[in-house]
């Protein structure tokens, strides 16, 4: 399984899970169609997430959006609860089947950090996952009830309570509209290529061929499911690891550009300038700095 493509596993009835991690931990790039929430319960967590990194605190909440893309890096000694959802658990109970994509519009306009909620409503909120995983560890007669009853509350949160950004985001979603599990399943194939040939040359002609596609049909199926052309995505994706490597290591350029997929450090300086609007070490100064 691709660590970029993330295809939850529910261990019940519902699609829904909630689990403890605990120590220092890294989770690489990755996106998937469910919403997750992150609940730090001890310690802090540094999200990155749409160009930026947050570092979220003991108390804090951090959801993301169906579809959109974030890594984090955990602190020793940390706590936090991961939640993840997908929304089709609100489907069977909608007065309106089209209120569904306005159910997926509220998660992608709503305010990710409970920093920036009201406090009365960050603490509501708090009590709120943690009656969630409550109900998770105890697994009491009625559990399934109980989830759909807390997860319903939270939606009336976010019709109700939960501010929206005051910014658009700025790398947008991977999944435009398909759950198909054929279809994530194919998306996964072309990201496990990525996965293991990022660092060499690919086009898209070799990932066509490897996922058993003509060249003009999987271009056509990449961009009509990830909102992007294929190069374009390569290019985000090496960003990505470029970005990563930046936030979190003290190493020459020419290693970050080796170990991202570039094939010379003008192309990475050139190309990370372009998109991200800072060169590369400047970048690293202002976000390691920090860390």
């Amino acid at each position: 399984m691709s660590l970029y493509l993330e295809i939850p596993e529910w261990d019940n009835s519902l699609p829904f899970r909630a689990f403890e991690n605990q120590g220092e931990i890294v989770v690489p790039p990755h996106w998937h169609k469910e919403i997750e929430m992150i609940y730090v319960t001890k310690g802090l967590v540094n999200i990155g997430y749409d160009n930026q990194l947050f570092q979220v605190q003991e108390g804090e909440i951090f959801i993301f959006g169906s579809g959109e893309s974030h890594y984090f890096l955990a602190s020793p000694g940390s706590t936090r609860i991961v939640y993840q959802f997908d929304l089709a658990v609100f489907q069977n109970y909608l007065v309106n089947q089209s209120d569904y994509k306005d159910i997926v519009t509220l998660f992608e306009k709503a305010e990710n950090l409970s920093r920036f909620w009201e406090k009365d409503v960050e603490q509501e909120m708090r009590s709120l996952v943690e009656k969630l995983f409550k109900e998770v560890q105890q697994k009491k007669f009625g559990y399934d009830y109980a989830i759909l009853s807390l997860l319903h509350q939270l939606l009336v949160f976010y019709y109700r309570e939960i501010p929206q950004k005051n910014r658009t985001l700025k790398e947008g979603n991977f999944v435009e509209s398909t759950h198909q599990k054929q279809t994530l399943e194919r998306l996964n194939d072309v990201f496990i290529y990525i996965e293991n040939h990022f660092q060499e040359v690919i086009t898209l002609e070799d990932v066509a061929k490897y996922v058993g596609f003509s060249p003009y049909y999987f271009s056509r199926f990449f961009k009509k499911n990830t909102g992007q052309n294929f190069s374009h995505f390569l290019t985000e994706y090496r960003l990505n690891q470029a970005k990563y490597i930046l936030s979190h290591e003290n190493i020459p350029m020419i290693e970050v550009a080796e170990r991202s997929g570039f094939n010379s450090v003008k192309t990475f300086h050139h190309v990370f300038k372009e998109h991200v609007g800072l060169s590369p070490l400047k970048y690293h100064k202002t976000i390691y700095g920090n860390n």
